[in-house]
């Protein structure tokens, strides 16, 4: 990938285990379904302690008008209001890449306890490019995770390269 910032301004990709790996590759997987329907290229997937996922979904912007429906963020949409906050504070969310300011808040309102994510938006917004309809707040999660009253733990990014494939060609 062509990269616009400087090696070593860019965040090192984190290890992760064969738990965590398997659900950001369904993450992921879940982007590149967003991407063939005609949406950016997101997806997310929530993951209850024991194993269980409690919710899945892709980025739906381009296909419903509605632009909050991240796939984070509609994730939590779908699984608030059937699991409690307690449930949630330990379930971990993968998305596939790093969730925005919008889907950092609402995995705060939520109570998820962990996030873990693919390609980091620094390395993102090389895919997106400068066009004003392509930009993004830049905030990392990692500061709206920081300024909340409970812990929430963030791995990532992760799986950069494979992560990084649905964006390819998607954003110009």
């Amino acid at each position: 990938m062509n990269s616009a910032a400087p090696t070593e301004l860019l965040p090192q990709e984190a290890p992760l285990d064969e738990h965590d790996g398997k659900y950001l590759r369904q993450a992921i997987a879940l982007a590149d379904k967003a991407r063939a329907r005609g949406n950016r290229p997101f997806g997310a997937l929530i993951v209850a302690a024991d194993g269980r996922v409690l919710a899945e979904a892709w980025n739906a912007t381009g296909e419903n008008g509605d632009c909050t429906a991240h796939a984070e963020t509609s994730a939590v949409r779908l699984a608030s209001p059937v699991h409690s906050r307690t449930d949630l504070a330990g379930a971990t969310l993968y998305s596939s890449a790093e969730p925005c300011v919008m889907c950092a808040g609402a995995i705060y309102w939520a109570n998820i306890g962990r996030v873990v994510y693919g390609i980091d938006a620094v390395r993102l917004r090389v895919f997106r490019g400068e066009r004003l309809d392509q930009r993004d707040a830049e905030l990392s999660c990692r500061d709206v995770f920081h300024a909340s009253p409970h812990p929430i733990t963030c791995v990532g990014p992760a799986l950069i390269e494979e992560s990084s494939i649905s964006h390819q060609g998607a954003w110009k």
